[in-house]
Protein backbone atom coordinates (compact mmCIF):
# COMPACT_ATOMS: atom_id res chain seq x y z
CA UNK A 1 0.00 0.00 0.00
CA UNK A 2 0.91 3.34 -0.65
CA UNK A 3 0.48 6.42 2.49
CA UNK A 4 0.61 9.98 1.94
CA UNK A 5 3.69 11.36 3.03
CA UNK A 6 1.99 13.23 5.36
CA UNK A 7 -0.35 11.43 8.41
CA UNK A 8 -1.70 14.11 10.54
CA UNK A 9 -2.15 13.34 14.19
CA UNK A 10 -5.18 14.52 15.29
CA UNK A 11 -4.72 14.78 19.32
CA UNK A 12 -8.47 15.83 20.56
CA UNK A 13 -5.85 16.94 23.74
CA UNK A 14 -3.58 18.97 22.12
CA UNK A 15 -6.61 20.39 19.99
CA UNK A 16 -8.26 21.43 23.36
CA UNK A 17 -4.75 22.65 25.08
CA UNK A 18 -4.13 24.94 22.06
CA UNK A 19 -7.73 26.40 21.98
CA UNK A 20 -8.98 24.55 18.92
CA UNK A 21 -12.36 22.42 18.99
CA UNK A 22 -11.08 19.00 17.76
CA UNK A 23 -13.46 18.93 14.58
CA UNK A 24 -12.99 22.34 13.50
CA UNK A 25 -8.89 21.13 13.98
CA UNK A 26 -9.37 18.44 11.26
CA UNK A 27 -10.93 21.11 8.97
CA UNK A 28 -8.22 23.09 9.24
CA UNK A 29 -5.97 19.95 8.46
CA UNK A 30 -8.13 18.83 5.65
CA UNK A 31 -8.46 22.46 4.18
CA UNK A 32 -4.59 22.33 4.31
CA UNK A 33 -4.75 19.16 1.63
CA UNK A 34 -3.90 15.82 4.74
CA UNK A 35 -5.55 12.98 3.31
CA UNK A 36 -4.89 10.46 5.84
CA UNK A 37 -5.65 11.17 9.62
CA UNK A 38 -5.39 9.98 12.91
CA UNK A 39 -7.83 10.53 15.92
CA UNK A 40 -6.41 10.26 18.69
CA UNK A 41 -9.42 11.36 22.25
CA UNK A 42 -8.23 9.57 25.36
CA UNK A 43 -11.62 9.78 27.21
CA UNK A 44 -13.66 7.71 29.03
CA UNK A 45 -16.41 8.60 27.36
CA UNK A 46 -16.58 6.27 24.56
CA UNK A 47 -19.85 7.53 23.04
CA UNK A 48 -18.30 10.93 22.98
CA UNK A 49 -15.25 9.75 21.39
CA UNK A 50 -17.50 7.46 19.02
CA UNK A 51 -19.35 10.86 17.99
CA UNK A 52 -16.46 12.62 16.88
CA UNK A 53 -15.11 10.12 15.01
CA UNK A 54 -18.27 9.95 13.17
CA UNK A 55 -18.10 13.42 12.78
CA UNK A 56 -14.40 13.26 11.39
CA UNK A 57 -15.54 10.41 8.97
CA UNK A 58 -17.81 12.91 7.49
CA UNK A 59 -16.00 15.85 7.10
CA UNK A 60 -13.01 13.65 5.68
CA UNK A 61 -15.06 11.98 2.81
CA UNK A 62 -15.75 14.51 1.10
CA UNK A 63 -11.73 15.48 0.44
CA UNK A 64 -11.46 11.67 -0.14
CA UNK A 65 -9.17 11.57 2.95
CA UNK A 66 -9.06 8.78 5.16
CA UNK A 67 -9.24 8.54 9.25
CA UNK A 68 -7.76 5.99 11.18
CA UNK A 69 -8.46 5.42 15.02
CA UNK A 70 -6.38 5.24 17.49
CA UNK A 71 -7.11 2.63 20.04
CA UNK A 72 -10.44 1.98 19.46
CA UNK A 73 -11.13 -0.99 16.88
CA UNK A 74 -14.65 -0.65 18.23
CA UNK A 75 -15.13 2.73 17.46
CA UNK A 76 -13.21 2.76 14.53
CA UNK A 77 -15.58 -0.05 12.81
CA UNK A 78 -18.76 1.70 13.76
CA UNK A 79 -17.58 4.80 12.70
CA UNK A 80 -16.78 3.37 9.33
CA UNK A 81 -13.43 4.90 9.44
CA UNK A 82 -10.94 3.58 6.88
CA UNK A 83 -9.29 1.71 9.92
CA UNK A 84 -7.44 1.74 13.69
CA UNK A 85 -3.74 2.35 15.00
CA UNK A 86 -3.07 0.24 17.84
CA UNK A 87 -0.15 0.39 20.35
CA UNK A 88 1.92 -2.41 22.22
CA UNK A 89 -0.20 -2.40 25.11
CA UNK A 90 -3.64 -2.09 22.96
CA UNK A 91 -5.31 -4.89 21.10
CA UNK A 92 -3.25 -7.36 19.38
CA UNK A 93 -3.18 -6.60 15.73
CA UNK A 94 -4.89 -10.15 14.89
CA UNK A 95 -7.44 -8.64 17.17
CA UNK A 96 -8.31 -5.64 15.78
CA UNK A 97 -8.29 -6.43 12.36
CA UNK A 98 -11.08 -9.40 13.26
CA UNK A 99 -13.19 -6.02 14.54
CA UNK A 100 -11.81 -3.85 11.89
CA UNK A 101 -12.28 -6.38 8.86
CA UNK A 102 -9.99 -7.41 6.35
CA UNK A 103 -10.78 -4.47 3.98
CA UNK A 104 -9.48 -2.11 6.51
CA UNK A 105 -6.36 -0.57 7.91
CA UNK A 106 -4.25 -1.76 10.75
CA UNK A 107 -1.23 0.24 12.07
CA UNK A 108 1.15 -1.02 15.29
CA UNK A 109 3.85 0.96 16.89
CA UNK A 110 7.08 -0.47 17.19
CA UNK A 111 9.69 1.19 19.18
CA UNK A 112 12.72 -1.38 20.08
CA UNK A 113 14.47 -4.06 17.07
CA UNK A 114 12.64 -7.12 19.14
CA UNK A 115 9.16 -5.44 17.96
CA UNK A 116 9.51 -4.71 14.58
CA UNK A 117 10.50 -8.12 13.97
CA UNK A 118 7.63 -9.57 15.95
CA UNK A 119 5.46 -7.17 13.63
CA UNK A 120 6.80 -9.02 10.74
CA UNK A 121 4.28 -11.76 11.32
CA UNK A 122 1.60 -9.39 12.60
CA UNK A 123 -1.79 -8.79 9.98
CA UNK A 124 -1.07 -5.33 9.89
CA UNK A 125 -0.64 -2.44 6.85
CA UNK A 126 1.75 -0.10 7.87
CA UNK A 127 4.03 -0.38 11.08
CA UNK A 128 4.71 2.96 12.97
CA UNK A 129 8.70 3.59 14.28
CA UNK A 130 9.07 5.98 17.38
CA UNK A 131 9.80 8.16 19.40
CA UNK A 132 12.37 9.51 16.62
CA UNK A 133 13.17 12.62 18.66
CA UNK A 134 12.27 13.48 22.02
CA UNK A 135 8.48 14.29 22.45
CA UNK A 136 6.18 15.59 25.24
CA UNK A 137 2.84 15.28 23.21
CA UNK A 138 2.86 11.24 24.06
CA UNK A 139 4.78 9.01 26.64
CA UNK A 140 5.59 5.97 24.57
CA UNK A 141 7.87 5.19 27.71
CA UNK A 142 10.61 4.72 25.53
CA UNK A 143 13.70 7.33 24.73
CA UNK A 144 14.04 8.66 21.50
CA UNK A 145 14.99 6.03 18.63
CA UNK A 146 16.73 8.51 16.35
CA UNK A 147 17.03 8.00 12.67
CA UNK A 148 18.96 5.05 12.61
CA UNK A 149 15.84 3.30 14.23
CA UNK A 150 13.73 4.57 11.32
CA UNK A 151 16.52 3.13 8.81
CA UNK A 152 16.53 -0.07 10.39
CA UNK A 153 12.52 -0.51 10.34
CA UNK A 154 12.47 0.26 6.85
CA UNK A 155 15.21 -2.20 5.91
CA UNK A 156 13.67 -4.69 7.86
CA UNK A 157 9.53 -4.13 7.53
CA UNK A 158 7.98 -5.04 4.31
CA UNK A 159 5.37 -2.58 4.35
CA UNK A 160 5.28 0.94 4.47
CA UNK A 161 6.93 2.53 8.05
CA UNK A 162 5.44 6.03 9.44
CA UNK A 163 7.79 7.65 11.98
CA UNK A 164 6.73 9.60 14.37
CA UNK A 165 7.53 11.60 17.69
CA UNK A 166 8.98 15.20 17.57
CA UNK A 167 9.28 15.56 13.86
CA UNK A 168 8.87 19.03 12.30
CA UNK A 169 9.22 20.78 9.33
CA UNK A 170 12.62 21.00 9.40
CA UNK A 171 13.08 17.43 10.39
CA UNK A 172 10.91 15.51 8.34
CA UNK A 173 13.09 15.41 5.03
CA UNK A 174 15.71 13.84 7.27
CA UNK A 175 13.14 11.19 8.07
CA UNK A 176 11.75 10.22 5.12
CA UNK A 177 15.33 10.34 3.68
CA UNK A 178 16.10 7.63 6.15
CA UNK A 179 13.53 5.44 4.98
CA UNK A 180 9.77 6.34 6.29
CA UNK A 181 7.28 6.52 3.71
CA UNK A 182 5.21 9.00 5.93
CA UNK A 183 6.06 11.18 8.75
CA UNK A 184 2.86 11.46 11.57
CA UNK A 185 2.77 14.53 13.40
CA UNK A 186 0.98 16.36 16.26
CA UNK A 187 1.81 19.66 17.89
CA UNK A 188 4.11 20.96 14.88
CA UNK A 189 0.92 21.42 12.92
CA UNK A 190 -0.19 23.98 15.46
CA UNK A 191 2.47 25.40 16.44
CA UNK A 192 2.13 28.15 14.11
CA UNK A 193 -1.60 28.39 14.98
CA UNK A 194 -2.74 27.66 11.14
CA UNK A 195 -2.76 24.43 11.03
CA UNK A 196 -4.07 24.69 7.56
CA UNK A 197 -1.27 26.70 6.09
CA UNK A 198 1.15 24.14 8.48
CA UNK A 199 -0.21 20.99 6.69
CA UNK A 200 0.31 22.76 3.22
CA UNK A 201 3.71 23.78 4.24
CA UNK A 202 4.70 20.22 4.91
CA UNK A 203 3.01 18.80 1.42
CA UNK A 204 5.08 21.62 -0.29
CA UNK A 205 8.19 20.31 1.47
CA UNK A 206 7.22 16.43 0.98
CA UNK A 207 6.63 16.38 -2.65
CA UNK A 208 2.63 15.28 -1.56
Amino acid sequence: MSLPRLYAVLDAGVAAARGWDALDLGRAFLDGGARLIQLRAKSSDLRAVLTLAESLVRLAEPAHAQVIVNDRADVARLAGAAGVHVGQDDLEPADARAIIGDSGLVGLSTHTPDQIDAAAAAPIDYLAIGPVFDTITKDTGYAAVGLARVRHAAERSQRPVVAIGGITLETAPAVIAAGASAVAVISDLVASGDPAARVHEYLQCLGR
